[in-house]
């Protein structure tokens, strides 16, 4: 029975630890692999540069890499993991924006044409999931590349910016509520 609870909690720990390589893969890749001004083009995208996060995202997995001691081997290889998967995900992304705009093509006629709506929202299903597939083999290489111990702190350090991260969102909205109280 003990070695049942010790299993499960073991691999609560894995699962906790690959969700959090994954949201950190994923936030750097992301990020790396978007051209121009960015999928959406929001606020704060500069074309010059790539975008503004680019930089913003490399540090902040220096800084990860920094919080959990990381050698230099261990920098190196996740620099290639990376780096080969965020000419993954550009090609992904690049494939994304036709789509986006075929959508925006469609429904800027006449009449809409519901087949061919499915049709692109099937393609657009279908690129968003061999870009999850691209995201979980770069989140298994990094976590293969880090120590267990690397990745229990890197899950520690995680919940604790979740925590912060929801704290903050709920004193956003309860100042967004107080003037409508008015």
């Amino acid at each position: 029975m003990a070695r049942t609870a010790r299993s499960s909690f073991n691999a609560a720990r894995l699962v906790g630890g690959v969700a959090l390589v994954a949201v950190l893969a994923s936030a750097a890749l992301s990020t790396w692999a978007q051209p121009g001004q960015g999928m959406h083009g929001g606020p704060g995208m500069h074309s010059d540069s790539g975008m503004m996060g680019m930089p913003m995202q490399a540090r902040m997995v220096e800084r990860m890499l920094d919080s959990v001691n990381a050698t230099a081997d261990q920098r190196a290889q996740i620099k290639q993991i990376t780096e080969r998967a965020a000419g993954d995900m550009k090609a992904q992304h690049q494939a994304g924006r036709a789509l986006h705009e075929q959508g925006a093509k469609l429904f800027t006629q006449p009449t809409i044409d519901a087949g061919a709506a499915e049709a692109l929202r099937q393609q657009m299903m279908q690129l968003h999931d061999q870009a999850s597939r691209r995201m979980l083999q770069t989140m298994l290489d990094i976590g293969k590349v880090l120590t267990p111990e690397q990745r229990q702190q890197l899950t520690d350090r995680m919940a604790t910016r979740r925590d912060m991260m929801q704290r903050h969102m709920q004193e956003r909205q309860s100042l967004d509520v107080a003037p409508a109280k008015r």
